[in-house]
Order: structure tokens, then sequence, then C-alpha cells
């Protein structure tokens, strides 16, 4: 009987002093995302640390493919009712998760978990793409990227070219003149390739020069906005791009990324349009020669460049979960915006530090003078105050416009169609696509 009490005694005394919490199983919270290999690991690495920093909560990462499968698969299971907590969804697919009625708006999320976040000391050029019409953050930037023109200086040293600028863009005119004299030097079998030709070369390139991709600010401003690509001014570019085409200053490599890497870092282009994310990849993959990066070029006599506009994904929250989960998903989301994170992620990857305090402490560190490649994106980013037009682009079915897009400019590579009748084409079929997503949503 005294065993018994004194057993008894044993067990309050350890359930005051251990609150029952600290035995209780941390709350699981599932992020499904896209990304794999290298960059897989440095999330794996960001899961870990937030995992290892408390113990109320347990972040299990999921890897579910690319972009496509990864924004599929999260649909499809929120129809099943067996949706993560977290989904990564790429920019293109922003609209469509908007009006999908099945999202906890991130701003919400923070304010209801009792987090307070300063928004303004958030890079606002990321934070405007994935903003409702209110001007409130639906989803929380990750991956954020702006694409960059990459280029071969041991081909411009032996043409004679000095190194070009990280901050001041050349114009096209000076790249054509360049490519010319590289490939007529046979210095370089072409002179440029670009990744994402939809995103580099209409979507940023319209930006940049504050012309509008759509009517009704970009789709901002209602679903019943159509595409505005054929104008002259692209037109135009596309125009240039063919002539470099036919004399080999512009190769076409493919409509996403893996061919015109590929030729770059064969040697069979001088220059190389994509992502900052390239940075990391051309880091460890480039053993042959040197290499560096340049903003995108411009139109010779543009008065005033705007900011370029941003690709990757965001992460967003979905409905269907208890407050307690809520409470750990804004505790991680938080976790993922810390100086700490912000900066490993931005070192590992290439992709923007999405906080202004992120890049100042890595500023402060000098970070940048050792590494001013990390930089060239986030200038051209930052060097001027977003517009209706340079903040971002809104379209429903976005994913197959740009489709649409690749294959109309591959007519165009090909001589099928003139620049014209391509872009007439696309914003055509395009604007079907629109009226497609407005009846479904309005």
């Amino acid at each position: 009987m005294k065993l018994t009490r004194l057993f008894m005694i044993l067990i309050i005394a350890a359930c005051i002093a251990f609150p029952v919490s600290v035995f209780a199983e941390p709350i699981t919270i599932n992020w499904w995302h896209a990304m794999r290999s290298a960059r897989g690991k440095v999330v794996e690495k960001m899961i870990g640390d937030f995992n290892a920093s408390q113990s109320e909560y347990k972040v299990v990462g999921t890897n579910k493919g690319n972009y496509d499968e990864t924004m599929n698969a999260g649909v499809a299971a929120f129809r099943a009712k067996k949706q993560p907590h977290i989904l990564q969804v790429f920019e293109v697919g922003t609209q469509t998760m908007m009006l999908s009625g099945a999202v906890y708006p991130v701003f919400e999320l923070m304010e209801e978990a009792g987090i307070k976040v300063d928004w303004s000391r958030y890079l606002q050029a990321v934070l405007s793409y994935y903003m409702n019409s209110d001007g409130n953050l639906m989803s929380m930037p990750f991956n954020s990227s702006t694409p960059i023109m990459y280029y071969n200086a041991d081909m411009l040293k032996k043409a004679g070219i000095a190194p070009l600028s990280k901050s001041d863009p050349i114009t096209w005119d000076e790249l054509g003149e360049i490519t010319k004299k590289l490939v007529e030097a046979k210095i370089a079998p072409a002179g440029m390739v670009t990744a994402w030709q939809s995103w580099t070369q209409i979507e940023n390139y319209s930006a940049i020069h504050n012309i509008a991709f759509a009517s009704k600010a970009n789709g901002y401003e209602g679903l019943d906005c159509e595409l505005e690509i054929n104008n002259p001014l692209v037109v135009n570019h596309i125009t240039r791009l063919k002539s470099w085409a036919d004399d080999n200053r512009f190769m076409y490599g493919g409509q996403k990324y893996q061919g015109p890497k590929s030729e770059f870092m064969a040697q069979n282009a001088a220059f190389y349009i994509d992502s900052i994310s390239g940075i990391a990849k051309l880091k460890k993959g480039v053993k042959d020669f040197k290499w560096d990066a340049a903003p995108l070029p411009v139109e010779a006599g543009t008065k005033k460049l705007q900011n370029s506009i941003i690709g990757g994904a965001s992460l967003w929250v979905l409905n269907g979960h208890s407050k307690e989960e809520y409470k750990g998903v804004a505790a991680f989301l938080k976790f993922l915006s810390n100086n700490d994170m912000q900066e490993y992620w931005h070192k590992e990857t290439g992709y923007f530090p999405i906080t202004i305090d992120a890049y100042d402490s890595l500023k402060s560190k000098g970070y940048y003078k050792t590494d001013p490649l990390q930089e060239v994106g986030i200038s051209q980013l930052n060097r001027a105050i977003p517009t209706k037009i340079s903040r971002g682009l809104r379209l429903g079915y976005f994913v197959q416009i740009r489709n649409i897009i690749n294959e109309e400019l591959e007519q165009v590579w090909n001589g099928k169609k003139s620049p014209q009748e391509a872009l007439d084409n696309a914003a055509a079929r395009s604007n079907i696509q629109l009226r497609t997503f407005e009846k479904t949503y309005k």
C-alpha cells in the first residue's frame, strides 16, 4: 500500500514538473514541394533546423515532382480532403490558387496566430506578385527569382571586349554588335540562347519597358483581360531575335532551361539568359571557362527602366486543418523568413532573400563584395518602384498561355510564321483560355 501511494506521489510530481505537453507527440505539419536534388537537400536542412528549434511541431516535407505535378497533386488531395498544410505552387498558378476557395490567406494566418509581421521589410517587387486587390498577402514568397544574362567571360576577353557591368545594362543593339563580332570571328558558334522564352523574352521584356502584357493592369484589375503581347515593341523584339537566328547570333535551345543551359556550358553560345537560380548550377557545373553575369539588355533610348518581375514559387496554406495545426504553420513560415534561413537559402540556391533585413545583413557582412554575382538580380529587381505593369502578371490558365506562346514562337524560329502573325495568333488563342477561365471563376 505504501509503495502504491509513493508511486502515485511520484507520478503527480512528474506531471507538475513536466507538463503533459512535454510528453505529447509534436503536431505534424505536411509541406508538399517541388524542390529536388541539391535544392531538395537545402529544403530538408531548413525543415530539420525548424524541427530542432522547438518541440511542439514537426514539419514533414514531401517532394511531389515538378511544379505542374506538385500543383496537380495538391488539387487532387484537396478534393479528396487529404490536403497538406502547405503547398508550393509556381507563380503562374497564382490566379488559380487565389480563386480556388482552398486557401487560408497568409496575412490572416499570421494575424490569427498572433504573429506580428512587418511586411514593409520584405522585397516589395516580390510581395506585390502575391497580393490580392486589397494589397493583402495571399501566399508566402519562397523561391523567388528573376532572369539575368550570363556570359562567357573568356570569349569576350578573346574578342577584346571588356567585362559587362553588373548594374548598368547594355542595350539590345550593343548585344547584337557583340554577338556579331564573336560569331564572325568564330570565337562562339552562336551568340545567345535563352531559357524560358515567354518569361524572359516577352514577360520580363515587357515589364522592364513598362509595356502591358495584358489589359486590366496585366489581369490584376479584372478577369476580363486580354493579352496585348502583339504590340509593336514586342513584335520588333521578336523580329530582331529571328534575324539573329538567321545569322547565328541567336540559337533556340528549347522551351525550358535544360537545352539552353547545356549549350552555354558546352560553349556553343556566348550569352545565356535564365533565372538567377542558374548561378548555383553554373558554379557547380562549369569547369572549363570563366563566366560572369549582367542585367538583362534594354532598348536604346529607354528613359526609365522598370524592375524585372519574378518567377519561382510561393507557399500556399490550404484550408481544412485545425487551429493548433495552423499555429504550427505560422511558426514555420515565420522561421523560414528569419535572417539565418534566408541567407542560407540565398547562398545555396541563388534565389532571392525575400526580406530587406536578410539582404542588409548579407551586405553588412561583405557577402556581395566576395560574390557580386549574387546581387545582379536583386539590383535589377529593386531598381524601380513597381508600377501596375511591372509588379507582375495575374492571369488565369497561365500555364496553358505560356505553352501557347512557346508554340507560336517556335513557329517563328523555324520560319513558318512571321513574328506579327505568331504573336497575333498567340494573343487570340490565349484570349480563348482567358474567357474560359473568366466563365469558370467569375
